[in-house]
């Protein structure tokens, strides 16, 4: 026991009878019971000795507190932990109070679960705190799930309901109840929700909106704050939701019970008035409301109260209630108000009066319309009637106060009435109502300190319910025992019609109690007399109080409840001033007058009570008007018992269903839990006698599997049989001896009340033995692994410690060997040392002798030896002198030499440099045509040699005519000579001296420029050198600054990447983002098409027409073209996202640039300065050197000339030889045209084909001459300009010009050149095609040529293969028979015997052949067509997966093939030249390639649909529920509802089927040729939808959440991903969408207890939501007894860790997310020319060209 118990020893007195053998055994030693105790009702004890049969003591140990001695009973038995905290209360093995008590408490305190099943109940305890239990996830989760595979919810009843209304079509009904504040309203209201959200409207008008609108309008009219609850529901109500076949919800109406009046006119301390009231006060100082003349309301909520009371107008023109009649309501609701402050005053002891001009009277006179004079009076008087006279009676002061408090209830009442009518004709159904489902939101059990009229009606109520809720209990029982055939006998349970006659009976206490009303004096006092005379002493369960004789007592089946009788009498009567009514009706208010306007009418037998009760939809009989009268004076009891039998009569028709709201606790606190208060509701509720019958008969029962699988640890081998029902049955007859403590039934075996605990600690024992052995075994092998280990140790220690030991000693002896030898080493150095010095002294003594010997010896010679020195200079530098001089004459000669030549050979070396000059010129501008050039000189120079023939014979005739005009001229020269030579002789000597003047100054100019050239030659040469190291200098920077640029880029890519990764992922998220709106959005849209056809299909087979069909559709399209508008903004938007990913992909490289231009632009600068001063400095020096020139440079045979006339004949050749080709082909076309004319009939197509042709080819001629045209036109000018030039102008100009020309020639002739090449490749094209015409019309021709000859000679002549252009053509009438019989191609036969995507070729190249004849409006009509025929079959066969996958795959492949084919060069990349040959041609299909592109991502989303549909019923069952490792996780036992699911089980799926099944997916994708990224797309949201499901449906069911069932949903996750494995997709993003999943399994396996364990959870659940975290932590159930729940003190720490999470709090994953989808461009390799189309398809109409 825990140091902080304290441990009591009691010694528990019993008497006990004799009989009782069955308590014998399980109270043992150590065994734990329930003990009362008059705090927490039950406290926990446990026996410290064994009980005996015939004991009259008990030993306890009780944890704390004390113990009742006064108790003599035996204690009930507590359950075992692992039956703790279930989800139905009928699955404990124990029944009694005590265990329900803890039970509820476990799961409401420490899991917190508000919702618990109690067979068939769902009791729900009111949280107090606001749960996200309720959003449309968890709608979605529960819908269309069976109830106990589901925790409990409000969700999973109404579930039940709708399911059984669907499949046993009956009504049903759902009773919600429970004391005020326990939130019976809330969970009607949600329940209500459900059904609109799960089954949504069959007509326009939106009722489910409508149904949920209701709620705060009959709120603010029927709630008010009460000292129990802030919200608490004031009157009854039951809401009928109708439904048509289909099971969509039509229409709804609503019946109220038993209004509180009393309410309007007085509230108790604490206690509100209605919601209305309060809400139009604090919105008094609103303009429209001035006029109401309120004051401001007390409340400290007046923002909410103007909030609640805006959306109050909103929902009171959703209900029908026009702003007319809205106004006219508010001014009743406050004149309701100031009536309420009229003060009367006494006039004297009989009468009474108002004061004149009372303010509120005044204002309530106003607000309704009437006069304030008959009003003031008649709340004073009345008029009393008898046979001969009509008096008017003043009345006293209280009576006028009742009389005008019963006016404003009774006003309230017809405002009630009168807004609940027009709810429900809101509400009310245009077409037949099929079923419905009755939600009864209806007060429970009551009792005060002070009980009146309004508590006995609400205990009578719910006595009739509990009688109602008893035999439906006892009902299902019985059924149960008879399915299963088990004999059973009655069971005693206690029935409440003795208290229901007490109450309705003939002379019960409503019979008496009209009796006394009826009485012309009745009063309160005679009426309890009449009722303790009458069943006082007749009547049990009447009881009289001692101390009071105005009050009486009644034993209801909840409690004793003591009424006091005041007020009963007045509150039955309900009496209203007829004359107050008759002022009211005469109002100028129209509402008012409505309101009234039915007084004196009866509507049905029951009448519209005060209390609130209206017509449900049944047309009331006429009734005679002289019963009338009658009929109004029913008494309000009276009504309420005529109302009461017609609802029970309703819920008898239907199949109920029950939900008993607790309240844990009077202070409103959440999460905390009185057990005081909570036994007294469960047993006012019903709930502890559905524990009582449960537990008279076999409250566990358990299927034969289930039985087996928990239990099998109990049976030995040889007791497993095949058969499980026999192996049960052998099992239990050794386990249990006494047969009657069980029963076999046909699927269950049924135990009595504490049998499965037995059962569970023989369990327990079982495995308890085997732990302790496997821990015994685990401990021995553990500690001989520890002896083994220090063994080990051991040896390696003396190993160790021996080898240290001998390292020791060799080391030692190493040591002295190296002493010995140092010594040794030492010694010799210092002897030899001593020795050297030795010798050196004796050689430096030597050394200085010899010296000075030989000092002695040199001083004698040395005289002699100067002198011959000094001779030997002297001759030598003599000699260099000599030599001097002689080197500089022979330089100064060689130099003249050198200029003399250079001087001669400066013309031909200026030549030659221009010559060299041009040629390089040309090579650097004409690189690349170096080739073409010298093919085109060799064809010149062949071309030449014919043309040298004729200048020859020119040159010869020229020669001998110049030789004879020479002759001529010297004749003639000859006479003029003599004639005028006399003439001459004077003038000859003048003009020889001025001819030698002239020579003489032409002489003195020529050695002028003589003398410049050589100083410019000088100066080129010197600036030559310098531009020569300037260049070497600039292409070492050059080589630096590309090192450093390239050492720059790869920095800054190194960088940039970094840099990136993080914006990349947000752009990508954001695209994401956009795509998946712009891909909801068309599912939106496709949506609402299908609506849109399904109204029109509705509308035409419709014979009447009705007005809100027209509207409908007119809001349809409208909403249709808004979502256009919005998916065409989204598509640009996406457009513009996309865009703008690839602008900032694309950034950094720009960045790059800009970093490299900012380090290289000063550098690149300065060279290209440099650059432009050296060509300046060129292009002056390059004139000057022209301006010398010789005058023949541009003469016929010069080289410039003969390049040129080679360029000339070479062109020339070639556009001759593409003239003589142009020749050919028209020659050719009109050699066909000829023998095509006489067919005409079959051959029109072709005809005019060849036209077409013939018409391009004669275009391409045209161009070719208007080219050949221009270059003889450049070429002309050219010769032109060189031949007209004059020897002066030509000098220095024709070699610039003629090298400026030259390169403008060769530049035309190259871009010329580059069309006469594309003119080439088309005439090539049209000539393929004219081949192919050819043939075709030589096969025709020759076929007619056969048939000749074979009347002659059968001749077999063998047929050429076609070449076909992968074209289809078709006639436009065949369009829609090409479409159909396409879109109705089996994906089977198609994807086993064809190639992938045939439907998709086919249709494209039907496409080519409309492109190629250039027909927009065939081209067009076949798209719409395709995509039309396409969505139609979608239509038909969506739910068809084959079908589906089939059309995307071909969906797909015809949109890449529109992309391949489009002649954008982004998608020609992977193109063969012939398919590039095969591109569309004249119309530009983007705009389609985006339709065919929504058309692929609506076709995705269905086929998502359609695999989600046939998964979904897998996934839970697969993935949980089944066990695919065997006997690791055991069954719990189960309650009833998990056995009373609302279909039979038809077959359990295994995780090897949803293996199967996601083979099956992925092997019919492939068939059909589905692209790889695609699959990997649909494979990745297959996996999401498993793991959302699988983990959506583990947050909701705590039975399975335990360690066991982690390591199943471990084991399960790694078969998924083995399955990935085998396909080769694990990179597709499949394995992290299981991530959720992953980690929660974890989280069920892992340590749960320190705070390093926390630390441990939060970091490993990073994919988990805090909400998530804490909800498996909660839900976490030990299977055994082995396992440790989670604490709450750990939950906290994960709270608080957890607190700083961004996240949302939503609790499951969204199971509808689709991600979204792209469509990467996947071309085909597949060549169009070779598809082949089978005769199986029927497409003979298809002609292939």
């Amino acid at each position: 026991i825990i140091d902080s118990v304290i441990c009591i020893y009691v010694i528990y007195n019993l008497s006990l009878p004799s009989h009782s053998p069955s308590f014998s055994s399980p109270l043992s030693q150590f065994a734990r019971v329930w003990i009362p105790d008059a705090d927490e009702v039950w406290k926990s004890a446990e026996l410290t000795k064994n009980y005996k049969h015939g004991d009259s003591t008990l030993h306890l140990t009780l944890e704390d507190g004390m113990l009742d001695d006064k108790t003599k009973n035996l204690p009930h038995l507590r359950n075992p932990d692992i039956l703790v905290g279930e989800n139905d209360l009928t699955a404990l093995s124990y029944l009694h109070e005590p265990a329900v008590l803890h039970n509820l408490k476990v799961r409401f305190t420490d899991s917190k679960l508000i919702y618990t099943y109690c067979g068939i109940v769902l009791v729900a305890i009111n949280p107090y705190e606001n749960l996200p239990i309720y959003g449309s996830d968890i709608i979605n989760a529960y819908s269309g799930q069976n109830m106990g595979d589901m925790d409990p919810h409000i969700f999973a009843v109404a579930e039940e309901a709708y399911k059984q209304m669907a499949r046993d079509e009956r009504n049903q009904s759902i009773i919600v109840s429970g004391e005020s504040g326990a939130g019976k309203t809330v969970s009607a209201k949600y329940a209500m929700r459900y059904f609109a959200t799960v089954s949504g409207a069959a007509t326009e008008a939106n009722v489910e909106e409508k149904v949920l609108a209701s709620n705060p309008i009959m709120e603010a009219i029927g709630n008010a704050k009460t000292t129990r609850n802030d919200n608490s529901s004031r009157f009854g109500k039951y809401i009928e939701i109708g439904f048509d076949k289909h099971f969509r919800i039509i229409g709804a109406n609503m019946r109220t019970y038993l209004l509180e009046k009393s309410r309007v006119v007085f509230q108790a301390d604490e206690e509100r008035n209605y919601h209305i009231f309060y809400q139009l006060c604090a919105s008094s100082h609103l303009p429209e409301f001035k006029n109401l003349k309120l004051g401001k309301t007390q409340t400290n909520t007046l923002h909410w109260m103007v909030g609640r009371f805006l959306i109050l107008c909103c929902v009171y023109l959703c209900s029908g209630i026009n702003e007319l009649n809205q106004k006219g309501l508010f001014q009743v609701l406050a004149a309701i108000l100031h009536l309420g402050n009229v003060e009367i005053k006494d006039r004297d002891s009989d009468s009474s009066i108002i004061p004149p001009n009372n303010r509120h009277l005044m204002v309530f006179c106003e607000l309704m319309g009437v006069t304030y004079q008959d009003m003031s009076h008649w709340l004073c008087h009345k008029k009393l009637k008898t046979a001969q006279e009509t008096y008017i009676k003043p009345i006293p002061r209280l009576q006028a106060s009742n009389a005008r408090d019963a006016l404003a209830k009774h006003i309230y009442a017809k405002v009630f009435n009168w807004i609940v009518d027009h709810v429900n004709k809101s509400l009310r159904a245009t077409v037949k109502q099929h079923s419905f489902i009755g939600v009864l939101d209806i007060y429970g059990f009551e009792t005060f300190e002070i009980n009146s009229f309004e508590q006995f009606c609400i205990n009578y109520a719910n006595e009739k319910l509990q009688q109602q809720f008893n035999m439906h209990v006892f009902k299902l029982e019985q059924e149960e025992y008879l399915k299963e055939q088990i004999p059973w006998t009655l069971i005693d349970f206690y029935d409440n019609q003795p208290c229901i006659n007490l109450i309705e009976a003939k002379m019960g206490v409503l019979d008496l109690l009209d009796e006394e009303c009826k009485m012309p004096k009745g009063s309160d006092d005679s009426w309890a007399q009449k009722l303790y005379n009458t069943h006082l002493k007749t009547c049990s369960l009447f009881e009289k109080p001692r101390m009071s004789n105005k009050a009486f007592i009644i034993q209801h089946f909840a409690d004793k409840v003591q009424y006091q009788c005041d007020g009963f009498l007045e509150k039955n009567k309900d009496t209203v001033n007829e004359e107050q009514i008759n002022v009211l009706k005469a109002s100028k208010l129209d509402l008012l007058v409505e309101l009234f306007q039915d007084e004196e009418k009866v509507t049905s037998p029951t009448g519209t009570a005060p209390g609130g009760r209206t017509r449900l939809s049944v047309k009331p009989k006429e009734i005679r008007s002289g019963a009338s009268s009658k009929e109004h004076k029913k008494t309000v009891g009276c009504q309420f018992r005529n109302s009461l039998a017609m609802l029970m009569e309703t819920l008898n028709a239907t199949t109920p269903h029950y939900v008993r709201c607790i309240k844990p606790n009077d202070l409103k606190f959440p999460f905390t839990f009185d057990p005081k208060r909570a036994v007294q509701q469960l047993r006012a509720c019903g709930v502890l006698e559905t524990i009582r019958i449960s537990a008279a008969g076999f409250p566990s029962r358990w299927t034969y599997q289930e039985f087996f699988s928990r239990y099998r640890v109990l049976m030995k081998q040889k007791d497993v049989l095949s058969d499980r029902r026999l192996t049960c049955r052998n099992v239990l007859e050794k386990l249990v001896q006494d047969q009657d403590k069980y029963q076999f039934g046909k699927t269950k075996i049924f135990f009595r009340a504490g049998q499965v605990a037995y059962l569970e600690k023989l369990r327990a024992d079982k495995l308890r033995k085997a732990c302790v052995r496997i821990q015994k075994t685990i401990r021995c092998w553990l500690v001989r692994k520890k002896y083994l280990r220090k063994k080990h140790a051991a040896i390696t220690i003396q190993r160790y410690t021996r080898g240290h030991q001998a390292r020791c000693l060799v080391k030692y002896m190493r040591r002295t060997l190296a002493a010995i030898t140092i010594q040794k080493f030492q010694r010799m150095c210092v002897q030899r040392k001593l020795y050297l010095q030795k010798q050196a002294a004796a050689l430096v003594m030597q050394t200085i002798l010899r010296a000075y010997m030989a000092r002695q010896k040199y001083q004698g010679v040395r005289d002699l030896l100067r002198n011959h020195k000094a001779v030997f200079i002297q001759k030598h530098v003599r000699g260099w002198l000599a030599r001097q001089r002689y080197k500089r004459s022979l330089r100064a000669i060689v130099y003249l030499q050198c200029c003399i030549r250079r001087m001669k050979a400066k013309k031909e070396l200026k030549k030659l440099k221009i010559e060299a000059r041009s040629v390089e010129h040309f090579k650097k501008l004409n690189v690349g045509m170096e080739n073409k050039i010298m093919q085109l000189q060799r064809k010149l120079d062949e071309q030449a040699k014919d043309n040298r023939v004729t200048s020859e014979r020119l040159n010869s005739l020229e020669t001998s005519h110049a030789v004879e005009s020479e002759k001529l001229k010297v004749e003639v020269s000859k006479l003029k000579g003599i004639e005028e030579e006399a003439k001459n002789n004077a003038n000859r000597v003048t003009s020889l001296l001025e001819e030698l003047e002239r020579l003489r100054k032409e002489l003195t100019t020529t050695q002028k420029e003589k003398k410049t050239i050589e100083d410019w030659a000088t100066k080129y040469r010197d600036e030559m050198e310098k531009v020569r190291d300037m260049v070497a200098e600039l292409k070492q920077q050059n080589g630096l600054l590309k090192t450093e640029k390239d050492d720059l880029n790869r920095m800054i890519k190194e960088q940039s990447q970094q840099m990136t990764v993080e914006e990349t992922q947000q752009l990508e998220s954001d695209l994401n983002e956009e795509r998946s709106r712009y891909q909801n959005l068309l599912t939106e849209h496709l949506r609402l098409e299908e609506r849109y056809d399904d109204l029109k299909e509705e509308i035409t087979l419709s014979d009447v027409t009705r007005g809100m069909d027209t509207s409908l559709t007119l809001k349809l399209q409208k909403r249709v073209t808004e979502l256009e508008q919005e998916k065409s903004s989204l598509r640009n938007e996406l457009e513009n996202k996309e865009e703008q990913f690839q602008r900032r992909c694309h950034l950094y490289g720009c960045v790059l640039t800009l970093c490299l231009s900012s380090i290289f632009n000063p550098q690149r600068q300065e060279l290209d300065s440099e650059n432009k001063k050296l060509k300046h400095d060129l292009t002056a020096m390059r004139q000057s050197l022209l301006g010398n020139a010789g005058a023949g440079a541009g003469a016929p045979g010069s080289p410039p000339y003969k390049v040129l006339m080679d360029q000339l004949n070479s062109s020339c050749e070639e556009l001759e030889v593409r003239k003589e080709e142009v020749l050919i082909l028209r020659s050719q076309l009109v050699s066909q045209k000829e023998a095509m004319q006489h067919k005409v009939g079959d051959m029109e197509g072709h005809t005019y084909t060849h036209t077409y042709i013939y018409t391009d080819v004669q275009t391409h001629t045209y161009t070719l001459t208007h080219a050949q045209t221009r270059i003889y036109i450049y070429i002309y000018i050219y010769i032109y300009n060189i031949y007209t030039q004059t020897p002066d102008r030509l000098l220095p100009t024709s070699p610039l010009s003629l090298s400026l020309s030259l390169s403008l020639s060769l530049s035309l002739s190259q871009d010329l050149m580059e069309q006469l090449e594309k003119q080439d490749k088309t005439i090539r094209k049209l000539k393929k095609q004219l081949k192919v015409f050819s043939k075709k019309i030589g096969e025709m021709g020759g076929k007619e040529g056969d048939m000749v000859e074979e009347t002659v000679r059968p001749v077999n002549i063998p047929r050429r293969e076609k070449d076909f252009q992968g074209m289809l053509e078709y006639k436009k009438e065949d369009e829609l028979k090409l479409c159909i019989s396409v879109t109705e191609l089996k994906p089977r036969g198609v994807a086993v015997n064809l190639i992938p995507g045939l439907p998709a070729y086919i249709l494209f190249m039907c496409l080519r052949h409309a492109d190629y004849v250039n027909d927009d409006q065939k081209v067009r009509t076949l798209l719409t067509s395709t995509i039309n025929s396409i969505k139609k079959i979608l239509k038909k066969r969506g739910d068809d997966f084959e079908t589906v996958s089939f059309w995307l795959s071909n969906t797909c492949r015809f949109l890449h093939c529109l992309k391949q084919y489009s002649g954008d060069e982004s998608f020609m990349k992977h193109n063969t030249p012939k398919q590039n040959d095969h591109c569309l041609s004249n119309f530009d299909l983007a705009e389609y390639r985006q339709v065919l592109s929504d058309l692929a991502i609506q076709i995705y989303q269905q086929l998502i649909k359609c695999m989600e549909s046939i998964l979904q019923p897998m996934i839970v069952s697969g993935m949980l529920e089944h066990e695919t490792i065997q006997g690791v996780s055991g069954v719990k036992p189960t309650g009833l509802r998990k056995r009373t699911s609302s279909i039979a089980d038809e077959g359990t799926y295994t995780l090897e089927s949803i293996l199967r099944q996601l083979s099956a997916f992925h092997s019919t994708m492939c068939q059909h040729g589905t692209d790889p990224e695609l699959i990997k797309q649909v494979v990745k949201q297959q996996f999401y939808i498993i793991g959302a499901v699988t983990l959506n449906n583990l947050l909701l069911r705590k039975d399975m959440c335990s360690w066991s069932k982690g390591m199943q949903i471990r084991y399960n996750v790694s078969q998924l991903e083995e399955w990935l494995r085998d396909k080769s997709l694990m990179l597709c993003g499949a394995k992290e969408t299981l991530e959720p999943l992953i980690q929660a399994a974890q989280l069920l396996q892992v340590k749960k207890k320190t705070d390093e364990d926390a630390e441990a959870i939060c970091s490993m659940c990073n994919s988990l939501s805090t909400s998530q975290i804490v909800k498996v932590l909660n839900l976490y159930t030990p299977v055994n007894e082995f396992e440790e729940r989670v604490s709450v003190t750990f939950i906290r720490t994960i709270q608080t860790r957890l607190r700083d999470r961004c996240e949302t709090p939503q609790l499951l994953m969204d199971t509808k997310i689709i991600y979204p989808v792209t469509f990467p461009f996947n071309p085909s390799s597949l060549a169009l020319e070779t598809i082949q189309i089978p005769g199986s398809l029927n497409l003979a109409f298809l002609t292939r060209v």
